[in-house]
């Protein structure tokens, strides 16, 4: 689904992406876990040309992301992506702004785009919340109708930034079983999380970046019981033991 190969990005003198290589399988699930500044969220956002890269290459089911040939806003259409801090339309119902994209973008019928978007945000515990705006809605409501929007376009790959980590404790447990409820659906899929209880749990690889560079790819179970990397080791003694 996902290949990145040899990509690297710096700003100025400071290097982000450290000749990255990844490959992402269809159906699987892969966590990006690491420090601050590990360049995780740049290169969950390469992969759908929210970041440019200077080196490499990132292909989706076999499209180049960073070719000039291609159309970026075609492509994005498969590629669903959860922000951490929500980027819903404020003056538009959650039910609005889950059928917005597949209105103006896909051309479906209002009346479809609304019986699926209904069905959507009923599949994430929000059939009560329909007509709300984002301003009525919790923080964890709120990611999930992002999360019902970015479905919506029926994507085949799902990006996720960071998706609880602008909520509060008890939001975080509803976002992630929403997330856990798409694991089950096959759905391909790629998490920056801080979340570690719940890379174990659900993520099929844990990839472990560290200053730009992917340090680590293992299964979880090994990843967390026998990293092994002294920076993997580092990195779990002080987020398990906090």
């Amino acid at each position: 689904m996902i290949s990145i190969k040899s990509v690297s990005k710096s700003y100025g003198s400071k290097i982000v992406l450290d000749n990255i290589n990844l490959e992402v399988p269809k159906s699987q699930i892969y966590a990006l876990i690491g420090p601050s500044g590990a360049g995780k969220s740049t290169l969950i956002r390469s992969i759908n040309a929210l970041e440019s890269i200077q080196e490499g290459e990132i292909l989706v089911k076999g499209v180049s992301v960073h070719s000039k040939q291609t159309n970026i806003n075609q492509l994005r259409t498969n590629i669903g992506f959860v922000f951490q801090s929500f980027n819903l339309y404020p003056h538009l119902t959650a039910l609005q702004n889950v059928t917005y994209a597949p209105i103006h973008v896909k051309k479906m019928r209002s009346h479809d785009a609304e019986t699926k978007g209904k069905a959507l945000l009923a599949s994430l515990g929000l059939e009560e919340k329909c007509n709300e705006y984002p301003g009525q809605l919790s923080g964890g409501q709120q990611q999930r109708v992002a999360i019902a929007r970015a479905l919506a376009m029926e994507p085949q790959l799902m990006l996720f930034d960071e998706p609880t980590s602008a909520l509060d404790p008890e939001m975080i447990k509803e976002v992630l079983d929403s997330i856990r409820k798409l694991a089950l659906t096959g759905m391909t899929m790629v998490v920056v999380t801080h979340e570690m209880g719940f890379a174990r749990e659900i993520c099929d690889k844990i990839v472990f970046m560290a200053e730009g560079k992917i340090v680590e790819t293992a299964h979880p179970e090994q990843f967390f019981s026998n990293p092994q990397t002294e920076r993997a080791k580092d990195f779990l003694a002080k987020v398990i033991n906090h």
